[in-house]
């Protein structure tokens, strides 16, 4: 049915539960795995500040390098799910990409026609100020997508 399942995970206690239900999902099916985690474009100064030519460099090198290690953590945990429940997975970092643009982007790369992830279930206000990823995926994508909550 699913032949390659993209699942999504930004590290947190809530996707977690997303990997394990995506990585069951994987073995019931026998499907391949792909594990994708984004790290989001950098905050920028505002038009005009006069210290955004001073301190962003500096800044934009040690987010850049800190989103590299922190994906490297956990897309190396998934890795590790992975295979104790006998699958080999590949893993996907996208650098300063939203979220929502690089589970898509990764899924249609990668050929993928199930993705897996976790949602908060947020409503109302909460979901209009803090937007969601899960929303974004849910509306853009042309591939199948599986919300574990």
């Amino acid at each position: 049915m699913y032949a390659h399942i993209l699942i999504a995970t930004d590290g947190s206690e809530l996707a977690t539960k997303g990997v394990q239900h995506g990585l069951s999902l994987a073995v019931a099916l026998k499907s391949r795995v792909t594990f994708v985690n984004a790290t989001e474009p950098f905050p920028g100064f505002g038009l005009g500040d006069p210290m955004a030519n001073y301190a962003a460099t500096d800044s934009f090198n040690d987010y850049q390098q800190e989103g590299v290690r922190f994906a490297e953590q956990v897309l190396g945990k998934c890795k590790a799910a992975a295979e104790e429940v006998g699958l080999d997975a590949d893993t996907v970092h996208v650098d300063m990409v939203r979220a929502a643009e690089a589970i898509i982007e990764t899924a249609k790369k990668r050929d993928c026609d199930l993705i897996v992830m976790a949602s908060h279930g947020r409503r109302g206000l909460g979901r209009l100020f803090l937007g969601s990823q899960t929303i974004e995926v849910l509306s853009y994508s042309d591939i199948p997508v599986l919300v574990v909550r």
